[in-house]
Order: structure tokens, then C-alpha cells, then sequence
């Protein structure tokens, strides 16, 4: 299927939900950094290795805010990596790239280390309130780990690593040491914890593949990299990832090596995962609840259509109840759990 998503609106971080962060040490005391990274002069085209225009513009700062942001910048990553906010003088700030292609209009920051050119990136980003909801949920439910920070209305998130899922599809399908079970296998578990924690807009190039060599193989993980579209669209199959014209050729993948017991096994195995991190988290995912539940985090002509299409979905009426997108989103992780083994 194809979907046009217009511009989300952005929520503001609201009381409950900043008390969360701020008991779960995901806030620091800096001064609001997303507007004062407007400042640039000029914005150049970013192009990759072969030239092909990367959607993201490179900022140009006269000196002085050149000066006055790179030390900022190099304090949040160090707050970021090590908690620390020590200056270190051996990092560098290379470079500030801004992309107003998607909903965040993100700056992505280039840090280099001197003594051996290695490089890394953070981004910051407006603090949208159902963004942020998306990465802590993704921290809690899912088999990975997500570094933040909220100041304010910014946020810094830390770079996820791996190859983005568009150029996964061109480049790596047809290779012969790439195995397609196991790619198939990991795509019917990411489809799942998707649609469990109700994250949408999980098109090729909102995701990344990890790929880890094993002694024998290699093993893939997809891993959500945008969570703009965290419980907001309002027609649940926003939320497959399997309904994407993007994913098609990884659905055909899945079709063809998969048959129906198998990929119902790999679904009964990501659930079974994800209720196994509800009970160790069931103190922190309380919390989040506390918070998420009563925020306004999508317009509710989006909560009443999605509510009744997850009623349709499931089979039941245990959605009419529920009268905000927080609320959803635990009813779908409950009946989804419910399932599983039956």
C-alpha cells in the first residue's frame, strides 16, 4: 500500500511526562540548543559517495556562532556517551547537517576524534512528546537499548547504527552469503513488535539492518531509527510494516522462505520476548503508563479510527474503553501478549 503522511503537529513535553524523564535521568541543564542551531549562514547539499543528493543540507556558521556552538555541541556528546560534561579537547566538531525533508527537521552532528580521525554523529531535534514516547518504548519493549536526552524542546538522541533498509533491499538481497531465512525470519519479528507497541511508518529508510557476523553465518536484526509515528496515524496498518510498497520485495522474501507455522513460531518467539521485559520492567513501564495514558499525543479522530479498527483487528471490544492513544497502545500490548501459545 501507499501512504502520504502530512506533517505531524508536535506536542509539547507536558508536566507527567517530564517528571518521567527526569526520574529516569533522561533530562540535562543546558539551554534550549535547537533553535540557536538555526543560526547558520548558508545550507550546501549533502551528497554520498556516488553523488546522489543525501536530502540533507550542510550548515554554515560564521565563526563566532561557530565557536559558541561547537562547544555546547561537544559537551551534550560527551553528557551523552559518558554522562560526563567535561569539554574534551582531543573532540572536534567536523560538521552540521539539517534535513527539512521529515517531520523532526533534524540536525545531525558530526564529532570527530583528533588522535585518530574516527568520527561519530548525535542528532538533535525538536522534543516532540509522542517521539519521545516512541524511544522509550523501543528502550523497554524491544531487544535494544536507546540513548536520549530531553532539555526543554530539544532532544538529543544518540545515532542507531546500521545499514538503512532501502539499501539493504537494492545491495544486499542478491548476494550469495546473505541469508534470506534469517533475514525473512528477523522482518516477521520486527513486523511484529511494530504493530505490539503500535510504532508506525516503518517504511525501508525508517529502519536499519545490523548485520553480525557468527562463527558459521551471520545474524540480522532490524531496528526501528525513526519513532515520529509513534501511536499518532489513526488506520492500524500504519503500524504493519508489512503493508509498505517499500517492503514489498522483503514480504515476497518472507512469502517465499516462510511457511505459515514457521513465521507463526517467530511471532509466539517475539512475544514471548517482549513479556519477559514487561516483567523485569513492570516498575519503569508503570510509569511510562502513568504519563502516556491521559497525554494528548494525537488528534482524536485518530484515536476513535484506530480504536475501532484494533477492536476489528482483534476481535473484540476490549479498545472501545480506551479514549487516548497511551491508553491504546497498553491495551494492544495486553491483548497482542494474550495470544500468545493459543
Amino acid at each position: 500500500m501507499n501512504f502520504e503522511l502530512k506533517r505531524k503537529r508536535f506536542y509539547p513535553v507536558g508536566k507527567g511526562l517530564n517528571g518521567y524523564l527526569t526520574q529516569y535521568q533522561r533530562t540535562l541543564d543546558l539551554p534550549p540548543l535547537y533553535e540557536e542551531l538555526h543560526r547558520f549562514s548558508q545550507l550546501f547539499p549533502l551528497y554520498d559517495r556516488e553523488g546522489h543528493d543525501t536530502l540533507w543540507k550542510t550548515a554554515f556558521y560564521e565563526p563566532e556562532i561557530r565557536r559558541q556552538l561547537s562547544g555546547k555541541l561537544i559537551q551534550i556528546y560527551s553528557l551523552l556517551k559518558t554522562n560526563d560534561f567535561r569539554s574534551r579537547e582531543h573532540l572536534t566538531l567536523e560538521r552540521v547537517d539539517f534535513c527539512d525533508f521529515g517531520n523532526s527537521r533534524p540536525f545531525r552532528i558530526r564529532v570527530v576524534n583528533q588522535y585518530n580521525d574516527n568520527y561519530d554523529h548525535f542528532y538533535v531535534k525538536v522534543a516532540d512528546a509522542s517521539r519521545i514516547y516512541g524511544l522509550e518504548l523501543e528502550h523497554i519493549l524491544s531487544p535494544n537499548r536507546i540513548n536520549y536526552l530531553v532539555n526543554g524542546n530539544t532532544l538529543i538522541e544518540e545515532h542507531i547504527a546500521g545499514v538503512p533498509g532501502d539499501a539493504f533491499i537494492e545491495n544486499y538481497f542478491d548476494r550469495p552469503e546473505t541469508n534470506r531465512v534469517r533475514v525473512a525470519k528477523e522482518f516477521v519479528k520486527f513486523n511484529e513488535r511494530s504493530f505490539i507497541r503500535l510504532l508506525g511508518d516503518m517504511r525501508a529508510y525508517n529502519y536499519v539492518v545490523d548485520i553480525t557476523p557468527d562463527f558459521e553465518d551471520a545474524q540480522y536484526r532490524v531496528r526501528a531509527i525513526d519513532f515520529d509515528q509513534q501511536s499518532y496515524e489513526g488506520a492500524k496498518e500504519m503500524y504493519l510494516p508489512q503493508t509498505f510498497a517499500e517492503n514489498a520485495l522483503v514480504v515476497e522474501l518472507c512469502t517465499n522462505r516462510l511457511n505459515y507455522q514457521t513465521m507463526r513460531q517467530y511471532q509466539d518467539e517475539e512475544r514471548t520476548l517482549i513479556e519477559r521485559r514487561v516483567q523485569i520492567a513492570h516498575n519503569r513501564l508503570d510509569a511510562l503508563w502513568k504519563a502516556m495514558g491521559p497525554d494528548e499525543i494525537a488528534p482524536e479522530e485518530n484515536v476513535i479510527s484506530l480504536r475501532e479498527g484494533l477492536n476489528h483487528y482483534h476481535e473484540t471490544t476490549a479498545f472501545s474503553a480506551c479514549e487516548t492513544m497511551g491508553q491504546l497502545v497498553r491495551m494492544n500490548l495486553d491483548v497482542s501478549l494474550a495470544k500468545t501459545n493459543t
